[in-house]
């Protein structure tokens, strides 16, 4: 049987804080922001790849959770209407605490970094088909990891 998780309107910075960084563009002209802290990590070379998504419908429902122990993941989009941010945290054994899931509809115009070792749902976009940039550092056999979870039905108020 599928537990129900609301979709939230996005997080504060403050409250994602604990599985990552939004990335937005400065609040002023000629200003830039910069985020590369959480990304590079001794021994591993950056990758960059582009991918292209079909849009989910709500309710959407995610079976899998995955993370990256050695590296941060960046998703910046690049024609994207809303997407999904689905995160939990992890439990004393590594594996991810479904108590605690959490999932948001994030605008377009922000892209997200999930911190080392945060369990995440893959990219799934709202409204229309999306792409996103993915930079992330690689090199360890080790840095992919897939959790099958029972399957949790994403429903928000703007479905």
């Amino acid at each position: 049987m599928s537990r129900s998780v609301a979709l939230q309107p996005q997080p504060s910075a403050e409250a994602f804080a604990p599985f990552g960084r939004f990335i937005t563009r400065p609040a002023a002209y000629g200003q830039r922001a910069f985020y590369s802290d959480q990304m590079p990590v001794e021994g591993l070379a950056p990758v960059l790849h582009t991918n292209f998504n079909r849009p989910s419908a709500l309710p959407a429902t995610v079976a899998k959770l995955e993370r990256h122990p050695h590296a941060a993941q960046a998703f910046i989009p690049l024609d994207v209407e809303r997407y999904i941010v689905t995160v939990c945290p992890s439990l004393a054994d590594g594996s991810p605490d479904l108590e605690k899931v959490l999932s948001f509809a994030v605008p377009g115009t922000q892209g997200v970094i999930y911190a080392r070792g945060v369990w995440h749902a893959g990219a799934s976009v709202l409204d229309r088909d999306g792409s996103f940039a993915v930079l992330m550092w690689r090199g360890r056999p080790d840095d992919d990891e897939f959790q099958d979870i029972p399957p949790l039905t994403l429903a928000g108020k703007d479905a």
